[in-house]
């Protein structure tokens, strides 16, 4: 069990009336990630709401502010319940026994052209045996054919621009081994949270993307951007790509700072403390 608090800080400037915000920077409550508190503070007096999608468990929170300075501060202390598998005991589960809302995970997206991403997908990995080994190959390709760079894409960079630029930040990585997945016939979802465990040299701690591939009857934890901890990933949202779960999605004239962002690793209410690390074990926080 590791326990985790985070805290983010969102500033804005809103230069007119009737803008409106969708935040993904709530934890998620899944299986094996529970929320123990949570609080959420915004400098204007305006209504809110939070709601959550009973497939995904995406929590969105929508705001209408008014024009003028925007702060949105939220802080939550997470426990992280991982379930933990042998990655030789699990396979690849065939198309006709994949549950109907893991279905849209295997089809082409706005960022994940899969079906442009075909013949190469069996080339390199097709003769592979189906199973986790297969998928954690295929991550391992993404990340030493790319290079971590800032400010590389931008919100039209799809995982063909990646491939052929062999560059981006973990957006451009995930999307990728996203694309890939799906062309062997794997579901896999882009997923939301926190860099945890990232090298400082790349930069402050920031919001993190990487995958969740549908194996053996469970969404499975990978990282093929090779910047963070796994084990320390505080799921936000979930999607198609990140068109899905973008941490703020503005409409209106806004200005944005940057954000700030912390989060650590806590001791249990018996004082024991956990930090995440690296481990060769599957980890999943969901179904």
């Amino acid at each position: 069990m590791i326990r985790l608090a985070i805290a983010l800080e969102l500033d804005y400037q809103v230069q007119q009336a009737g803008s409106h915000f969708i935040f993904n920077i709530h934890a998620a409550h899944t299986e094996r990630q529970h929320v123990l508190r949570e609080h959420l503070e915004l400098n204007q007096n305006v209504p809110w709401q939070v709601d959550t999608d009973p497939v995904t468990l995406n929590r969105t929170l929508r705001v209408s502010p008014l024009p003028g300075p925007l702060r949105v501060r939220y802080s939550a202390t997470i426990e992280l319940d991982h379930h933990v598998a042998q990655p030789a005991s699990i396979g690849e589960v065939p198309i006709a026994q994949l549950p109907t809302h893991v279905l849209p995970s295997l089809y082409p997206s706005r960022y994940c052209p899969s079906d442009r991403l075909l013949r190469l997908a069996l080339r390199e990995f097709g003769h592979l045996a189906p199973g986790y080994a297969r998928v954690q190959g295929l991550r391992d390709w993404v990340l030493q054919r790319t290079t971590f760079k800032s400010n590389t894409s931008n919100g039209t960079t799809s995982a063909l621009d990646t491939l052929l630029d062999t560059e981006g930040v973990c957006r451009d990585f995930a999307h990728l081994m996203i694309a890939l997945c799906r062309a062997i016939n794997v579901p896999a979802r882009f997923t939301t949270g926190i860099d945890y465990g990232a090298d400082p040299a790349l930069g402050p701690t920031d919001f993190h993307a990487y995958v969740e591939a549908y194996l053996g009857g469970r969404w499975y934890i990978f990282d093929p951007s090779g910047t963070a901890i796994p084990m320390g990933f505080v799921r936000f949202a979930t999607g198609r790509d990140a068109a899905d779960v973008a941490f703020a999605t503005i409409f209106g004239s806004v200005q944005a700072g940057a954000p700030r962002i912390q989060i650590e690793a806590l001791p249990d209410d018996q004082g024991r403390l956990v930090m995440p690390w690296h481990c060769a074990e599957a980890l999943s926080t969901d179904a």
